[in-house]
């Protein structure tokens, strides 16, 4: 009889040993049911800041510098409304470099006609506007192939090559104007300092442009120099 008792107990046992254990069960449910944080990833833009500047849809011109007080973003005539990026940005290279070539030009109006000419020095000043004439060919060559030379250069470092992309589109890793001459280091390393300069860049290329064209129409209707016409 008690053989027979001890033969069931371990029975019982080694059944038991096998069985699934309910409280295991219970807690993995326990713990799956519990909430989870989730941890949300930071939003990397699309295309990386470029000299501190990121493009936004949202603002005029995708933010690039630019608007100033007490006119804000002016654009009377609605140039950039609706313009993708690659338009924005080409819009930009533009006024920049008229800016550049229109602050220039005002210099040399007032150099050119207060400097000796190469056809007759002082005595016989000649208004800006009827000064190339007087250039020789031997002059003008190499002037102007310096110019090409140039323009080839700016477009090799911010334009996509022809048959590698769309037709008149800027790199993407390019801000309009930074061509990366800086002889005198005068490009801001923040990017606050570099928007408030560029800005004021813009403003003067934009006054200039305004100078340059006035210039050139004042000496065609009365045939002056700029000072000679102010009574200098």
């Amino acid at each position: 009889m008690k053989l027979s008792a001890t033969i069931i107990l371990a029975t019982v046992g080694a059944a038991c040993a096998f069985a699934p254990s309910t409280s295991n069960s219970n807690n993995a449910l326990l713990m799956s049911t519990e909430p989870t944080e989730t941890v949300e990833e930071p939003v990397v833009p699309i295309i990386p800041a470029i000299n501190g500047w990121t493009p936004d849809a949202a603002l005029p011109l995708y933010g690039l510098p630019g608007s100033s007080s007490p006119l804000g973003f002016f654009d009377p005539l609605g140039f950039s409304k609706g313009k993708e990026l690659t338009g924005a940005k080409r819009l930009r290279e533009a006024e920049v470099m008229h800016g550049r070539v229109a602050m220039m030009a005002t210099v040399g109006y007032l150099i050119g006609e207060n400097t000796p000419t190469i056809a007759y020095g002082f005595s016989h000043p000649t208004i800006a506007n009827n000064q190339i004439p007087e250039v020789p060919g031997t002059v003008l060559f190499p002037f102007f192939l310096a110019i090409n030379i140039a323009e080839a250069l700016r477009a090799s470092r911010g334009w996509v090559e022809p048959g590698l992309g769309d037709v008149f589109t800027l790199r993407e890793n390019y801000y309009p104007g930074d061509l990366g001459f800086d002889p005198l280091g005068l490009k801001p390393k923040i990017a606050k300092d570099f928007e408030n300069m560029q800005t004021k860049e813009l403003n003067n290329g934009r006054l200039a442009m305004l100078a340059a064209a006035g210039m050139c129409a004042q000496e065609q209707v009365n045939g002056k120099a700029i000072l000679e016409n102010l009574g200098f």
